[in-house]
């Protein structure tokens, strides 16, 4: 048996947002579901918001009158833990505390069949942990269902140090069952999705934290340079700072604080502020009615240059050498490979960003990667006080030639995408070598866990074997706190590609 028959009926211990989500998907799957919290009468009053929920998607032609009458037939909310004696399935969601998961594990175990499968919905506390509390841990799982559970496909199957393949196996197939995108991963800090999407914040903080730029910038260019859904400081205004930050702080906290995964001060003094975000009407932006939303830094128009020199291939920038020669700027090729850079008719040079600072150099302006540079509506320039403003000016024509907006940002090493797409990409093969997932599994619940628009395995076959362990090395010779440091298992990654290209180390 490797799922649940529909006969059978699904618990859903705590009736908060989460344990309503989970307990819709169950009987839109066609199971009797019994619903149950602590407090008196909040399961009855989940289930008649659940009802409300199924009239909204009648009246949307998105469920017919019959199914949502047969659902809402299906769907009980009971009293008492004992009431649950002949689930199947317990799902709970209640308060993300160790000790308060235990005990209502432990009570389930007294109360239902050998067969029932046990499961958690956290998203950070250790499953292993909870599990350790029963007499057969072998039949606990995590299932994480990722918010609003209805509408969101991802699933993230959690087996802690002590779960059966066979308690795993069920979970995966009834999650697939129920119409979801189940992805298997062990009982780490953050699972897949918590772990590997910590760089997303934690890059965008860090680069306003070296006053580079303002957050309105940086979400900016994350959307329309990098192609993600959402900038990070929108995002987590959104998901609610308390919690963006307590999710970071338990992932920094469980790997015995990891320096790659240390919490943002500025995010800590916006908790400590109660600027929560959207919930409380202010955060990194300001959200009452009235106010006005700021605009991104955009350069004012400015000529283009008459030609630019490429070096080089430009690398995962190659594209932009067709858009410039279709905006009629001339291209001059040098025959002798310098690099992989353009040179403007200043003198001065332009480089994709690598992790090292403009100010290290005579003349050099940095752009940042761009998910597509065709598409990209933005690109971001980095220039130091030493840069010349002849030099500057000349970059920012060009990319203004090319139809894009540009932003200029102080002279941060990495710039913005680039920095957070290689320590994506280390954390996820860092990931894969100490056996979280698979890389396909990674892929898919990034993408479909937080939208991003590659996965950090289509990312790193884009960019090269070399590209972000190249980057990172850049940048912790610039920050050698251990932050940027690739890991192992990246360096192993670029290696194995050099060798096989005849290259030495």
């Amino acid at each position: 048996m490797t799922a649940l028959d529909l006969s059978s009926p699904v618990a859903v211990v705590g009736a908060g947002t989460m344990g309503q989500g989970i307990a819709q998907v169950a009987l839109a799957a066609g199971h009797p579901v019994q619903l149950f919290d602590t407090v008196p009468g909040r399961a009855r009053e989940a289930a008649e918001a659940i009802g409300a929920r199924l009239d909204r998607l009648v009246a949307k032609a998105r469920m017919t009158g019959a199914d949502r009458d047969s659902a809402l037939a299906r769907l009980h909310a009971v009293e008492s833990l004992p009431d649950l004696a002949d689930c199947g399935l317990v799902v709970e969601a209640v308060l993300e505390r160790l000790d308060v998961k235990q005990e209502l594990f432990r009570a389930l175990e007294d109360i239902v069949g050998e067969d029932c499968l046990l499961a958690t919905n956290t998203s950070s506390l250790s499953v292993t942990a909870i599990g350790g509390a029963l007499r057969n841990p072998g039949r606990f799982v995590g299932l994480h269902f990722f918010n609003p559970a209805p509408l969101l496909p991802l699933v993230e199957v959690v087996s802690g140090f002590a779960t059966d393949v066979t308690s795993a196996t069920r979970a995966y197939e009834l999650a697939r069952v129920w119409g979801k995108t189940p992805v298997a991963c062990a009982d780490t800090p953050g699972f897949i999705v918590n772990r590997i999407a910590r760089p997303f914040y934690a890059e965008a903080f860090a680069v306003y934290e070296s006053q580079a730029a303002e957050p309105v910038t940086i979400d900016a260019i994350l959307r329309e340079c990098g192609g993600f859904r959402m900038g990070a400081f929108e995002l987590t205004d959104l998901i609610g700072q308390d919690v963006n930050e307590s999710v970071t702080h338990s992932v920094w906290q469980a790997f015995f604080q990891d320096v790659r995964f240390t919490p943002s001060l500025a995010q800590r003094r916006l908790v400590e502020s109660g600027r929560l975000g959207r919930k409380t009407g202010r955060g990194w932006y300001d959200h009452a009615e009235d106010a006005e939303r700021p605009e991104p830094h955009t350069a004012e128009p400015v000529p283009a240059p008459a030609y630019v020199v490429v070096e080089g291939d430009l690398g995962p920038a190659s594209d932009l050498l067709a858009l410039i020669r279709e905006a009629g700027i001339p291209v001059r090729e040098d025959e002798e490979d310098h690099g992989t850079r353009l040179v403007l008719p200043s003198g001065g040079q332009l480089a994709l960003a690598d992790g090292q600072t403009s100010v290290e150099f005579r003349d050099v302006v940095y752009f940042d990667l761009a998910l597509d540079y065709r598409r990209a509506t933005r690109l971001a320039l980095s220039a130091s006080q030493d840069t010349s403003p002849q030099t500057l000016t000349e970059a920012i024509g060009l990319f203004q030639a090319l139809g894009k907006d540009v932003s200029v940002i102080g002279d941060a090493p990495g710039m913005i995408v680039a920095r957070t797409v290689a320590r994506i990409i280390d954390l996820a093969h860092d990931a894969v070598a100490k056996g979280v997932a698979t890389k396909e599994d990674i892929d898919t619940a990034m993408r479909l866990g937080v939208n991003y628009p590659l996965g950090p395995f289509e990312w790193s076959r884009r960019l090269g074997r070399n590209w972000a362990y190249a980057l990172l090395d850049d940048l912790h010779l610039r920050d050698p706190s251990g932050r940027y440091a690739p890991s192992l298992a990246l360096y192993r990654h670029a290696y194995a590609s050099d060798k096989r290209e005849g290259t030495s180390s």
